[in-house]
């Protein structure tokens, strides 16, 4: 008695698609199988795992490797374009999450690279329908993209301040402790100004110290300019009830037509 293998057409339903209860359950037992995967492979990494342990999780990772790779010519057999899929986004984030445990044949720690299987994590959200939060996003990138110009704005002051900062930095030190280069001392204005604060490069001389300071200050000062910028923006769409047919941008529900492509939002009565 023969076996009823499903056709392309369904396998296509269940891997691509989520919209039937096949299709959620591989969706789901791929979720966990990426997220154990990733597990095994960080628990790997810890020196003080006994070696038998350490041998048991790479058995592990190789049956998955086996079976994510299964997966992926899977995909490829069941694509009505094959081709397509394989030099897509996807397609190379399935395929980097296989290769690395083959290159540990040749390169040492290679393996550790499968962390990249998180990635994979994307592709399986539709299943918690997280498409209802598509307005909310649309309006996240509309903002984004009305303070692009005033954020590059700001980062090229930023990038002036802390070159002018490093470079007075390494005359003021001399070169010495450190500053041995412009770069390295520009490298020290971003450490302060940003407020990280690593601490591998410490002014001695007064001056220095004045200037350090100074950077500190300006770096509390500076981090409230880009979330002032974006919150402002942000506050606009929450004044409009609909986006513009044409080009998707919010527009008021008082308006006539749109104010960046000119759209007639309301027909003449």
């Amino acid at each position: 008695m023969g076996i009823n293998l499903p056709s392309k057409k369904k396998l296509y339903s269940i891997v691509f698609g989520s919209s039937s209860n096949d299709g959620k359950r591989f969706d789901i037992i791929l979720l966990w199988a990426i997220l154990f995967s990733v597990i095994v492979v960080m628990f790997e990494s810890i020196p003080q795992l006994s070696p038998q342990f350490k041998f048991v999780l790479l058995i592990i990772e190789w049956i998955l490797t086996i079976v994510f790779t299964i997966e992926y010519f899977l995909r490829i057999w069941i694509s009505p374009k094959p081709m397509r899929y394989i030099f897509s986004f996807w397609g190379a984030i399935d395929l980097l999450s296989t290769i690395p445990t083959y290159l540990s044949f040749f390169l040492v720690g290679a393996h550790y690279l499968l962390v990249l299987r998180i990635f994979r994590l994307l592709r399986v959200f539709r299943i918690l329908k997280l498409a209802r939060f598509n307005s909310e996003a649309q309006i996240l990138i509309n903002t984004m993209k009305r303070s692009s110009y005033k954020i590059s704005i700001f980062l090229m002051a930023v990038l002036t301040i802390v070159t002018i900062l490093g470079t007075l930095m390494y005359v003021v030190e001399g070169g010495r402790e450190g500053f041995t280069s412009i770069p390295q001392s520009i490298y020290w204005a971003i450490v302060t100004v940003t407020t990280v604060g690593y601490g591998d490069l410490v002014p001695h001389t007064i001056i220095g110290k004045f200037i350090s300071s100074i950077a500190m200050i300006l770096g509390y000062a500076i981090i409230a300019v880009p979330t002032g910028i974006i919150t402002v923006a942000m506050s606009k769409p929450t004044k409009t009830d609909q986006n513009c047919p044409s080009c998707e941008e919010p527009i008021s529900s008082n308006d006539n037509f749109c104010s960046t492509c000119g759209y007639q939002a309301k027909k003449d009565s």
